[in-house]
């Protein structure tokens, strides 16, 4: 296995962010990570990274890990060009051991080609589109040769057709062996990808595929209240049963079948 995430607590003040969550992704699949805005997609990400120490339970990964962020941590005038972002990547996990220039240089670009942004490599960041930016930060993350990438909500700020782009280059990445693990408030732009989904709700998770878990009686006991999982015009819909449930839920899902 690639990721096994086993009886996953994590605890802030007292609170349960995350209880008892657990599932297992095995090399080179594609997994989404579904759930409304504060639901612990991210604690659940920084907890597998190592940033969050759980209450109880255990996460176990086979070898490193690239992270793409929700926000990028460099100001828009900063003088950091696509390509250096890129090299940056080289950096982060081996201290102590710099690359030669001309390998540097050769395994920058090879990366940038890999994600389409040699177009764009010498564009400032602050001035690259979301799509051009996520690709960028893909590259980033997958500089440095990990086995496991996790994105946190990429798709988030981006049109259909940008979205659709990085889903396809992401299935691609996991077609060389890199497990993703990508985090959606929406399943609709991954269900052509995805090989299974991890959803989350009130802290806990439902996961396998995505016919095993998007079912009314599987997210009814998520959510602890009735959910209608409704199919038309080819796509699902996941909305709350009754009204009361609804006005405090507003987050349906709104999911094509494939």
């Amino acid at each position: 296995m690639s990721l096994t995430v086993t009886n996953l607590t994590v605890r802030y003040g007292g609170r349960e962010v995350l209880r008892d969550v657990g599932f297992a992704l095995e090399p080179g699949a594609f997994c989404g990570l579904i759930g409304a805005n504060g639901s612990g997609k991210t604690t659940l990400l920084r907890t597998i990274l190592g940033f969050e120490t759980p209450s109880a339970g255990r996460v176990e990964r086979d070898g490193t890990v690239g992270y793409v962020p929700q926000k990028l941590q460099i100001a828009a005038d900063m003088p950091v060009r696509a390509r250096d972002l890129v090299a940056l990547g080289l950096d982060g996990h081996r201290l102590g051991f710099s690359w030669p220039s001309a390998g540097r240089r050769r395994r920058v670009e090879e990366m940038l080609a890999s994600v389409d942004a040699l177009a764009f490599a010498d564009q400032r960041v602050g001035e690259l589109s979301g799509g051009q930016l996520q690709r960028v930060l893909i590259a980033h993350a997958l500089v440095s040769g990990p086995k496991l990438l996790l994105l946190d909500e990429p798709l988030a700020n981006l049109d259909l057709r940008a979205a659709a782009e990085i889903v396809a280059l992401l299935k691609r990445v996991a077609g060389q062996g890199v497990t993703v693990l990508i985090s959606a408030h929406d399943m609709n732009p991954l269900l052509g990808a995805m090989d299974r989904l991890v959803y989350l709700a009130n802290g806990r998770a439902a996961s396998g595929r995505t016919e095993q878990v998007v079912r009314t009686e599987v997210l009814s006991e998520l959510y602890g209240y009735h959910i209608d999982v409704i199919r038309v015009h080819g796509r699902i819909l996941v909305v709350a049963g009754n009204a009361e449930a609804h006005h405090h839920h507003d987050h349906d899902h709104v999911a094509a079948i494939p």
